[in-house]
């Protein structure tokens, strides 16, 4: 045969010549055998109690079934004697999940593989027909192969040329035809294995896969199977080992000391779960699907015989369930991969400089003195995170640490919890000057942190259903105590300026640590979290021996850990009462740094979508309105906008602007307008609008953001009551996404309208887009008639699944002349349009617009008022109309 004769996919059934013993019949019997037979048996497995028992027994049975098939099609098509069937990748392993595809090898003598050389060979020739009768005839069946033809030689070749065909060779196993030839192909394979070689490049493989996966196995919709933690760190396992020589099953690594019996049991365990997932996964997708995504969780769960309840839904608890063994995967291939590495390169007899009386420096790695340390000394099990972060040149713990560890969790039990001197331990590893990150995301995947604060062992592998998070609540909370870290060091003050200088003048970084890791370990349990939180960490701080001071900080930031941005994204800053309440909250400078910064980093923990620059400034400005008035400044609205017009003055002097110019504009405007805006927008208005105050047209000025990305756009135009909804609705068709409103009327009838709009779908610059959103927009602004029908916005797969109920909120603000109106919904496109419409129908008139997109869900406040607001009656079908829209 020639080299390769790679099938994937269906080949040409009119190049094979029909054999006689392969009727239309037979297949059909065949194709028949093999739907009815799969189907029976995954039926069976549906009916059998969730166990990694049943999903192991169903893929070796499947394996065995398709193994009966192909049999007889290798006989049926008259395949040459000398020739060997051969099943490769998981499938070698005996393995078939219900949508798995079916590798093969067909083994091919080499005095078959002269068809190039001599094409009328008949022996050549018609060994080429039987090959491709047996693989048309495979699919015909409804077998889903992917199918090579090679010589052994050319099997070789490949091998060397190729990890991953030397990969899937190494899990081979023998079907049916020549066992001779199969015996030669496996030692002509093993011969040119390289150990060291193919561990380097199995190992730089698993951690492009695990980049490629997000890097972590607490993805909320992770791949079973090639996630960190999930079956294909498992396999690498076994194939390096099996290339070292060392073993293909978790007894025989046992056997040979590279793992304890123990492991080999949670190495079983896990895997079997893991398998179990998967089949089932496959099952209820009824096709290949190895992802866990939303909309397939909650059939999976059931199938596993998971109820909802009220506190945990079936989803929840089957994720947890499996974030738990991808956690320990993870573990134990590091363990593995680190013990083989040893075995591979020699390196287990490296030197050992001591650190201290119970640790070593082997190579960068800490190494324990003794396999029975944490036996013997419990202590020690704290003091090697200690030791970690005071030992300069240490990159990581080895692996004869990390099963130390591994092994010694059953020690770490209320009596270790309670120990005062592993509690003056903790505190010392978030009282270091570096090293809190690392430290603690290593403590969590060693399981040491979550069997120290029992409280947080609570939320690990929690899932997070409200639509912005995108991590799981423990790895949530590691990512907000990296943020706060990051104020204190200096290589990241790019990132975020305004905290870093408040950094530089905090004097205790570990109160904030604290804080971070108890903010939200309080989750799932029914109830305020920030209120149970606060009540965890009151314990904490008690039985830490923290003084009353400290503990009164940190518990007053755990419970107030989400009002800042609250008040921030949800009320007016421009109202001095907004801000002294706000004041009064936090009582005093201290509190208020300490909250700004837990707030900052909180936000960012959440999701790359959640945080931009707009949420940033909002945020840095009610630090500083709320700084003064702690100061004692109390707010002087009319102080404050003098001092804003003196700067805008200043900024229209450098651009040429005749003085006085302003006042044109300025005398038209109230109060209001100016308490809602900068110095720097105050004077971009006076220019955009000078000599123009009058104009009888729409104008559109635009402007790149001074805040973060994205770009400004003022609207100034003869008010009407469709002008918001009209705007909107150009910025809907446009794709952009607006992140702030300040709408405004002057005195002269005309609407000042400010909008921060991004777009997430242009590559080109913003400057690009200036004059195309001037003209078209202005162009938009000219229509009349009706306005058009909202867009039904596609919603994301996340949202589908875990919908929020759309809830509206209408309530008078505190001098009862205006009203608040909240809405809460989940994101879609055209959202903002189609709330703008039902405002327009009903003739009321927009105030202020507060935008808050947190993920995938809304939280928005407007400031409205109107005569249909003014009677229950036409309230109640506002009201109506308005969820009716948001549905």
């Amino acid at each position: 045969m020639p080299g390769v004769n790679s099938a994937p996919g269906h080949p040409d059934p009119s190049s094979a010549a029909p054999h006689t013993d392969l009727k239309n019949g037979q297949l059909a019997r065949l194709r028949t055998e093999l739907k009815q037979g799969k189907a029976d048996l995954i039926e069976a497995f549906g009916r059998t109690r969730a166990s990694a028992s049943t999903a192991t027994a169903l893929i070796r049975v499947i394996a065995r079934h398709v193994d009966h098939m192909l049999e007889q099609l290798w006989h049926l098509s008259g395949m040459p004697r000398g020739a060997a069937l051969v099943a490769v990748g998981g499938y070698g392993r005996g393995e078939l999940y219900p949508g798995s595809d079916v590798d093969v090898l067909v083994l091919m003598p080499a005095e078959l593989s002269c068809a190039e050389d001599f094409p009328d060979s008949p022996s050549s020739a018609e060994a080429r027909h039987c090959v491709e009768r047996f693989i048309t005839a495979c699919w015909d069946i409804g077998l889903e192969i992917g199918s090579s033809v090679r010589t052994v030689s050319e099997c070789v070749a490949e091998a060397q040329a190729d990890v991953t065909v030397q990969t899937a060779l190494l899990e081979s196993r023998f079907l049916r035809g020549s066992r001779r030839l199969y015996e030669q192909f496996c030692q002509e394979t093993a011969a040119i294995m390289d150990p060291a070689a193919f561990f380097r490049a199995k190992t730089l493989e698993m951690v492009q896969r695990h980049v490629k996966y997000e890097d972590t196995p607490y993805s909320l919709e992770p791949n079973c199977k090639e996630s960190p933690g999930g079956l294909r760190d498992l396999q690498v396992v076994r194939w390096v080992a099996s290339a070292a020589g060392l073993g293909k099953s978790w007894t025989e690594l046992a056997s040979r000391g590279l793992i304890t019996r123990f492991e080999a049991i949670q190495l079983h365990r896990n895997e079997g779960l893991l398998q179990s997932i998967r089949a089932r996964l496959h099952v209820v997708a009824g096709r290949r699907e190895d992802r866990l995504v939303f909309d397939l969780q909650t059939a999976v769960a059931e199938s596993f015989g998971y109820q909802n309840t009220p506190e945990l839904r079936a989803s929840e608890a089957l994720m947890r369930r499996y974030y738990w063994a991808a956690k320990a995967v993870v573990q134990l291939n590091q363990i593995l991969m680190m013990g083989i590495e040893e075995r591979v390169n020699g390196s287990q007899h490296a030197p050992m400089r001591p650190i201290s009386e119970h640790f070593y420096d082997r190579g960068g790695m800490l190494e324990v003195a003794s396999d029975d340390l944490y036996l013997r000394h419990p202590h020690t099990i704290l003091e090697t995170f200690l030791t970690y972060q005071r030992t300069m040149g240490i990159k990581g713990l080895s692996v004869r640490t990390l099963r130390a560890l591994y092994n010694a969790r059953g020690i770490m039990n209320a009596a270790f919890r309670r120990d005062p001197v592993n509690h003056r331990c903790f505190l010392e590893i978030l009282r270091q000057p570096r090293g809190q990150t690392h430290v603690f995301r290593l403590m969590n995947e060693t399981s040491v942190l979550g069997r120290y604060l029992w409280v947080f062992r609570r939320i690990v592998g929690q899932m997070q259903h409200d639509l912005f998070h995108v991590y799981t609540v423990d790895q949530h909370i590691l990512m907000v105590l990296r943020n706060v870290r990051r104020f204190f060091i200096p290589e990241h003050t790019h990132e975020y300026p305004f905290c870093s200088q408040l950094g530089t003048q905090w004097d205790k970084p570990w109160v904030l640590y604290v804080a971070a890791l108890f903010h939200d370990v309080a989750k799932g349990r029914g109830g305020d979290h920030s209120e149970l939180g606060a009540v965890e960490v009151r314990r904490f701080c008690r039985d830490h021996g923290i003084d009353r001071e400290d503990c009164r900080l940190i518990e007053f930031i755990v419970k107030e850990h989400l009002t800042m941005s609250r008040v921030a994204q949800k009320e007016d800053l421009s109202d001095p009462e907004v801000v002294d309440a706000f004041a009064q909250r936090v009582q005093n400078p201290r509190y208020l740094t300490a909250l700004y910064l837990l707030t900052v980093a909180d936000i960012r923990g959440t999701s790359p979508k959640v945080w931009n620059a707009w949420k940033g400034k909002l945020l840095e400005d009610l630090y500083r309105a709320t700084f003064r008035a702690l100061g004692g400044a109390r707010p002087d609205m009319s102080n404050e906008i003098e001092q804003r017009k003196r700067e805008a003055r200043q900024m229209l002097a450098l651009h040429s602007m005749l003085p006085g110019a302003e006042e044109a504009l300025w005398k038209t405007l109230d109060l209001n307008y100016f308490a809602r805006h900068d110095s720097g927008e105050i004077a971009w208005h006076a220019r955009a609008l000078n000599r123009r105050v009058d104009t009888p047209v729409p104008l559109v000025s635009t402007r790149l953001s001074p805040v973060g990305e994205g770009m400004q756009v003022l609207v100034y135009s003869p008010d009407r009551q469709d002008l918001f909804a009209r705007i909107c609705g150009y910025f809907e068709g446009a794709q952009f996404s607006i992140l702030d409103a300040r709408v405004h009327t002057s005195r002269s009838g005309y609407a000042v309208d400010t909008f921060q709009v991004i777009s997430p779908h242009f590559d080109q610059p913003y400057r690009d887009l200036l004059s195309l959103v001037e003209h078209q927009l202005g162009e938009a602004l000219t229509t009349s008639g009706p306005l058009p029908a909202p867009g039904r916005g596609r919603l994301s797969r996340r949202v589908k699944s875990f919908p929020i109920t759309p809830r509206v909120q209408l309530r008078p603000d505190e001098r009862a002349q205006r009203w608040v109106l909240s809405v809460s919904a989940s994101d879609r496109s055209g959202l903002l349009y189609s709330i703008a419409r039902v405002l327009a129908e009903h003739h009321i008139n927009l105030q202020l617009a507060k935008i808050s997109t947190l993920g995938e869900r809304v939280e928005d406040t407007f400031l409205v008022d109107g005569a249909a607001l003014q009677h229950n009656r036409s309230q109640i079908e506002f009201e109506t109309r308005l969820l009716d829209a948001l549905a």
